[in-house]
């Protein structure tokens, strides 16, 4: 539950503090003279994917199961190469 915070624009000068609270996921209430001027409150959360094991089964088995762990020739090439190819 998010918890609501009000400052008077009046007397608040700190925008850092401000900016702490919402990213702590605090509504803030701005007000002037006992006004509410404006509601800022904190961006809502994307949940995140999780991953789904044999999501990519339908596709079939790899042909090659050792294609990710053979070295790659042409990074082999530019490991043996200079440092500073010439142009």
């Amino acid at each position: 539950m998010a918890m609501t915070i009000q400052v008077d624009v009046a007397k608040q000068n700190a925008l850092a503090e401000l900016v702490a609270h919402i990213r702590a996921g605090e509504d803030v209430i701005l007000t002037s003279e006992g006004e509410t001027i404006a509601v800022a409150k904190p961006p809502e959360r994307q949940p995140t994917r999780k991953r789904t094991p044999g999501a990519w089964a339908h596709l079939g088995k790899l042909r090659d199961p050792d294609l990710f762990l053979r070295p790659d020739p042409g990074l082999e090439a530019a490991a043996d190469g200079p440092i500073f190819p010439q142009a």
